[in-house]
C-alpha cells in the first residue's frame, strides 16, 4: 500500500469532503431543529468579571495554541481580492464599510474550529492546529451547518440593504475616486443619513446575531441538543444578562474594528482571541 505524506492544505481538504459526505449521506431533519418545545437549557447570571476571565482565558488558549498563520493564510487572499477590485473601478467602495462592519455577523461559524481546539484543551488533551477540523465529527455538524447558513444570509441581507441605501442616496453611478466618496459621505447631507441610517440598520443585525448565537455553536459541539434548543438558550442567555451581553457584544465589535485597521492583519490575533473567550464565556453562562 503506498502512502504519501499531504501538506496542510490537501489534508484539510480532505477533511473538508469526509464531513460534507457525512452530512449529505443523509440529515435527519428532526434530529437537526431539535425539539422546537422543548425547554432552554438553564442559564446563569454572569457579570463583567466574569467577561474579563473569559477574555483573559482566551488569551491563555491563543498563545497556548496559536493559530494565527491559518488566519493570515486566509485573511490575505480576501484582501489582496478585494483591494485589487477596488483598482479596476471604485463600484466596491460603497460596500468596503458594510463588509468590515458585517464580518462580525459570520464570525462565530467562521470560528466554529477554535471552539472546538480550546473544548479539547479545556479536556487536557494535547491539540495541534489539526483538531479544529474535528467539529466535521460532531453529531451537530447539520445543525452547526444550518446555524451557518442561517449567518450567511442575514450577512449578505445585510449588504444588500446597505448597497440598497447608498444607492438611493446618491444613485447607482459608481464613485470617480476615492476623494470623492469619502467628501459626498462625510460632508453632505445625505452622507450623514447614510451614516445614520447605516448604523443603525447594521446594529439591529448586530443585536439578532448576538441574540442567536453567542453561545449556540459552543453548545452544539459541547451537546447534540439540536438547533432550536442551541438558539433558544442563546436567546434566554442575553435576556437573563442583557447589559453583560450588550457589553459583550460592544468589546467585540471594537477589537475587530481595531484588527481590521492595519490592513485587516491584526484580524489574525483578534479573531481568535475573541473565538477561545467566546468558548470560556459559554461555559460561564450554560449550566
Amino acid at each position: 500500500m503506498t502512502m504519501t505524506i499531504r501538506n496542510p492544505v490537501e489534508w484539510a481538504a480532505g477533511q473538508v469532503r469526509t464531513g460534507a459526505r457525512s452530512v449529505a449521506g443523509g440529515v435527519d431533519l428532526a434530529h437537526l431543529i431539535g425539539d422546537p418545545r422543548a425547554q432552554v437549557l438553564a442559564v446563569r447570571k454572569i457579570g463583567f468579571a466574569d467577561l474579563k476571565e473569559a477574555v483573559a482565558e482566551g488569551i491563555d488558549d491563543f498563545l497556548a495554541m496559536p493559530t494565527h498563520m491559518m488566519f493570515l493564510a486566509m485573511i490575505y487572499p480576501l484582501a489582496g481580492i478585494f483591494f485589487a477590485r477596488l483598482m479596476f473601478g471604485y463600484d466596491m467602495l460603497p460596500l468596503l464599510y458594510p463588509f468590515a462592519a458585517g464580518f462580525p455577523l459570520v464570525g462565530p461559524f467562521l470560528a466554529i474550529g477554535l471552539y472546538e481546539m480550546s473544548r479539547r484543551r479545556e479536556r487536557g488533551e494535547d491539540v495541534t492546529w489539526r483538531d479544529a477540523f474535528g467539529v466535521l465529527q460532531s453529531p451537530s455538524l447539520a445543525a452547526i451547518g444550518a446555524l451557518g447558513l442561517l449567518l450567511m444570509i442575514l450577512f449578505l441581507t445585510w449588504l444588500v440593504i446597505a448597497l440598497w441605501l447608498y444607492q438611493s442616496l446618491f444613485g447607482t453611478t459608481p464613485p470617480e475616486t476615492a476623494g470623492a466618496f469619502v467628501k459626498d459621505v462625510l460632508t453632505t447631507p445625505e452622507g450623514w443619513t447614510l451614516i445614520l441610517a447605516g448604523n443603525g440598520i447594521g446594529f439591529v443585525f448586530a443585536v439578532i446575531v448576538l441574540s442567536v448565537s453567542v453561545v449556540s455553536f459552543p453548545l452544539l459541539l459541547d451537546r447534540d441538543v439540536g438547533a432550536a434548543i442551541a438558539v433558544k438558550t442563546s436567546v434566554g442567555a442575553v435576556l437573563r444578562n442583557p447589559l453583560t451581553m450588550a457589553v459583550w457584544g460592544v468589546f467585540v465589535a471594537g477589537t475587530l474594528l481595531i484588527g481590521s485597521l492595519p490592513l485587516f492583519v491584526g484580524l489574525a490575533i483578534v479573531v481568535p482571541v475573541l473565538a477561545h473567550s467566546t468558548w470560556h464565556l459559554y461555559r460561564r453562562i450554560v449550566a
